[in-house]
């Protein structure tokens, strides 16, 4: 098997019976943009053609390029099909993979240089990545266990078990500097330290997986458990070793059905081939992993909401201390890690703490995995060094702002994180330093805003979804994020004074003070960065009655230049209001009479705008 994955990478060594791989991408995007009918195309053409014992087709997890989809790769050329038509499949079956010519038409532009086809590696999305995290997603077929082993899957665990004590498996991840991945930062190595010795003599301890991705715009979570799911479980299983625990729960929400299914899939695997149960590897150490499939609440992310759900109960925070590493899931001992964090693990014990450590900055160490979405060309998932800026990050690996328009701000940890505004583009990405500016790392999305995204509206969008996930238990986060939301809406509609900008600023400090968990503790932060960073726009908002981006409605009009305007009367067969009819007015140059929009009818759903070809419909 280690052949077979040889071939889809760079090992010259590859020994495999198949001539060529064809990777389909069998991810969630690539899924909704219709890769499965592209497997299908491919296997009824292979059954025509006589291809089906000469070339393997592979459904791997997310390539990272998502906005490319549905994606398909053919090694051993490493030939990037990206968009790929159904229709378009006979046509690279009888050129490339008979014929040995790859259609270049189809082929992800970049990569197409003159006569000759260049390396994914090579473009601008891949070249500025290390993947650690990520390096099987794409790679391999995530529900064959003995391609995961291919990849020198479960090696890890093997030198854990029969060379490491559980002291020597700590302290390497000690040293390795890794930080928890799901927003917090903490060092992971210190939390399974303090599993394995506060309580050492516990009857049962516990190691559980957060993979309960509630961020808007995040997908690096869902995306290694549908690429790589034995990844994970390896690692819990190593994270069992070192603190003594024989039990473990993934704990994945449900609306990830390909990675709840892959995961079953692997887990079921894992058990037949002895990597969990039993006397793991002829040794004394016995440890199994359990899926419990959480209802999407937001709340659950926080680490004792989400035990009290895998309890049973409904998921709420409870008071710390005690920490989990005392009293955690059933009141035993516990370690709560994201599904990024456990990902890196067997890679630290393969190749040692200092090869991980020599990554990133001199406080966060190693690489980290970022959801690019939002107005950015290249939406999907990469992995880079920590330290690496976010211009790098926006304007190169993601291809920069769709139709020129300008870089207005970045909103990193989703709800909980805060913007950053283009006088910190070049700041170098890691924990402290985005601390340092009001914002956080969070796990891992990054959503790109330009210059027609109004400021204030994305801290209403924030704050809203903050509203409906809290789960109420205490009074500063059920009544105080919500009455800071009727004040931000308040000024969305015009209706805002100054005093309410003192007001919301009192009310987000008094909520980060009180709040009883994390996800109070952070509601307020993209307010307060918003505020910090874009106050002229909260003051157009409040003074001028006006919003800078043309977003709010309620402070919009809709105006039609009637000497631009030729007549053609399309505005008025798209308006669903009935609110555009024909004026007098000819515009010097033109045959039809101007139209004009009648503002006490606009319902400013911007149909009109849309529709004009001319630009003759302006928002004022």
């Amino acid at each position: 098997m280690k052949g077979e994955v040889a071939l889809r990478t760079k090992d010259g060594n590859a020994s495999s019976k198949y001539e060529r791989h064809v990777l389909v991408c069998g991810g969630t995007g690539c899924t909704s943009s219709g890769s499965p009918k592209i497997i299908e195309e491919l296997e009824k053409q292979f059954a025509e053609k006589g291809l089906t014992d000469k070339v393997q087709i592979v459904k791997t997890g997310c390539f990272g390029l998502c906005e490319r989809g549905p994606i398909m790769i053919v090694y051993p050329e490493g030939s990037f099909y990206s968009r790929v038509k159904v229709e378009e499949i006979p046509r690279i079956v009888d050129e490339h993979l008979i014929g040995g010519n790859p259609v270049k038409e189809f082929l992800y532009e970049e990569t197409v240089v003159g006569d000759e086809i260049k390396s994914l590696d090579d473009t601008s999305f891949y070249k500025k990545q290390h993947r650690v995290a990520l390096r099987n997603c794409g790679v391999i077929n995530p529900e064959n266990i003995n391609e995961y082993i291919g990849r020198d899957g479960y090696e890890a665990l093997g030198k854990v078990l029969t060379t490491m004590t559980p002291e020597d498996v700590i302290q390497t991840i000690l040293d390795s500097g890794l930080r928890g991945r799901g927003g917090g930062g903490f060092p992971t190595g210190m939390k399974w330290k303090l599993a394995r010795n506060i309580v050492p003599n516990a009857d049962q301890k516990y190691v559980c997986c957060n993979a309960d991705e509630g961020d808007p715009g995040a997908f690096m979570d869902r995306s290694v458990l549908e690429g790589d799911p034995h990844v994970v479980l390896e690692a819990m299983t190593i994270a069992g070793y070192a603190i003594g625990a024989s039990q473990g729960y993934i704990y994945v929400r449900a609306e990830y059905p390909i990675a709840v299914e892959r995961l079953n899939i692997a887990i079921k695997q894992a058990r037949e081939a002895g990597m969990l149960g039993k006397n793991i590897f002829g040794t004394d150490f016995c440890f199994d992993i359990d899926l419990r499939l959480g209802a999407g609440a937001f709340v659950c992310g926080e680490e004792t909401a989400l035990m009290t759900s895998i309890e049973g109960n409904r998921g709420e925070p409870r008071p710390r201390p005690p920490f989990p590493a005392e009293k955690g899931l059933f009141q035993k001992p516990t370690i709560l890690n994201n599904v990024e964090t456990y990902a890196n693990i067997p890679q630290i014990i393969l190749n040692g703490a200092q090869w991980f450590a020599s990554m990133g900055t001199e406080k966060s160490k190693g690489t980290k995995v970022f959801a690019l979405g939002g107005k950015i060309k290249n939406t999907g998932l990469v992995e880079v060094p920590m330290g690496t800026t976010l211009r790098e990050v926006i304007e190169e690996i993601g291809g920069g702002i769709p139709n020129g328009k300008k870089f207005k701000a970045a909103q990193t940890g989703g709800p909980s994180g805060g913007c950053i505004d283009p006088s910190n583009f070049d700041i170098p990405i890691d924990y402290d330093n985005l601390i340092g500016i009001g914002s956080m790392m969070g796990s891992g999305g990054l959503i790109v805003m330009d210059e027609d995204n109004c400021m204030v509206d994305i801290a209403k969008f924030f704050l809203e979804f903050t509203v409906d996930e809290s789960c109420g238990k205490c009074t500063p986060c059920r009544i105080g994020t919500k009455r800071m939301w009727e004040i931000l809406d308040k000024i969305t509609k015009g209706k805002g004074t100054l005093e309410d900008l003192d007001k919301l600023e009192e009310l987000a400090y008094h909520i980060k003070a009180n709040s009883l968990c994390g996800l109070g503790q952070t509601a307020p932060n993209p307010v307060l960065s918003t505020l910090r960073c874009f106050r002229d726009e909260y003051i157009a908002h409040v003074v001028d009655k006006k919003c800078p981006a043309g977003v709010c409605k309620d402070l919009l009009s809709f105006e039609i230049e009637k000497d631009k305007c030729i007549g053609c009367g399309m505005c008025a067969k798209q308006c669903p209001a009935s609110a555009i009819t024909r004026t007098d007015y000819i515009a010097p140059g033109k045959k039809l009479a101007a139209m004009e929009i009648d503002k006490t009818k606009c319902v400013k759903c911007g149909a009109c705008i849309a529709t004009c070809k001319f630009k003759a419909i302006i928002k004022k």
